[in-house]
């Protein structure tokens, strides 16, 4: 079962209907690129069909030419890297330009999962066990820890570069593997049970949604190329369990100063009944099989009607600076 009681009308209320001119940034040069285009194309479709006049880009560090443009808005669909790690909205802090979704801070966070997790662990949250792996600390690292593990990079989305590791002879590569293309990596502690994502939009939390592949795990594939994952919301967990990770997702979007959207992702111990947080994306998927959009339309709120109100967030501040 689900347990959110959303109020559609605080997200829907209010929604400008002046015609604004808006730039969606998209691509960027993060490993999430080619959904990152996913995404740009299905906002900039969603804030035409309201009438805005829309300028899909795709940018990079050294391709800055689409922020000169004067537009009232920015609507940042860039994941990963340049994406959700702060440097693009940094500049655009520092440009003065209205943006959608979190600061530069809450991003630089939240992509981290190091400082993420010392910050969720200082706000009394609930977190697998992790460490950091170097080039230096390969052999302490990996005798700290009794299998089976995870194994990732520590700023990545879309489990790029993640490793479930079960066999002790795979501990070794799989930490080679992050080491060579990220420079350190990330050993945590493994959770068995069920992967359970809660979006926040506004402020309040968004219809759980239990993640079901045929894979080890919800890596790339299964997220983008599966046709046979499921996305379930009637959840067959305790209410009151629920009730605590939609509560305490809340509290972690707040605790890392993240605003107007995210989603956090869980692992849940079935045979505990203990929920952990994985981590807090920023800017998570906007395409239309995306699951923040599919938690949104499950309470009454369309894509069209999403980027509205993210929109509209973003011109508030501005004029309340």
């Amino acid at each position: 079962m689900t347990s959110t009681r959303f109020d559609a009308s605080r997200i829907l209320r209010g929604a400008t209907t002046q015609k604004l001119a808006i730039t969606v940034l998209a691509g960027g040069p993060s490993g999430e690129r080619d959904v990152s285009l996913q995404s740009g194309r299905t906002v900039a479709a969603s804030l035409e069909s309201l009438g805005h006049n829309v300028y899909l880009e795709d940018i990079g560090p050294d391709s800055l030419g689409a922020l000169a443009r004067n537009v009232d808005c920015v609507f940042i669909a860039l994941h990963g890297r340049f994406g959700e790690d702060g440097d693009v909205q940094e500049i655009l802090e520092r440009r003065k330009i209205a943006f959608i979704g979190s600061g530069s801070d809450a991003c630089s966070l939240a992509m981290n999962k190091y400082l993420s997790k010392k910050k969720f662990a200082a706000l009394d949250l609930p977190t697998p066990r992790y460490d950091i792996a170097t080039r230096d600390t390969i052999r302490e690292a990996m005798a700290a820890w009794s299998l089976p593990v995870v194994v990732k990079p520590v700023k990545e989305g879309s489990s790029l570069h993640c490793h479930i590791v079960r066999d002790f002879e795979r501990f070794r590569p799989a930490i080679d593997d992050v080491l060579a293309a990220y420079g350190d990596a990330m050993v945590e502690e493994y959770i068995p049970g069920r992967e359970i994502t809660i979006g926040i939009l506004g402020d309040q939390t968004l219809p759980p949604i239990e993640i079901r592949t045929k894979r080890e795990f919800y890596n790339y594939d299964a997220k983008y190329v599966d046709e046979d994952t499921e996305y379930v919301f009637d959840i067959d967990l305790p209410a009151d369990l629920l009730e605590r990770m939609e509560r305490l997702s809340l509290e972690a979007h707040n605790g890392l100063g993240c605003r107007d959207f995210s989603r956090v992702d869980w692992r849940v111990d079935v045979d505990r009944q203990e929920a952990y947080i994985l981590e807090v994306n920023v800017v998570p998927g906007l395409t239309s099989h995306s699951l923040l959009p599919k938690a949104a339309a499950k309470v009454g709120v369309s894509m069209p009607q999403m980027c509205q109100f993210l929109v509209d967030a973003a011109i508030r501040r501005k004029f309340a600076r």
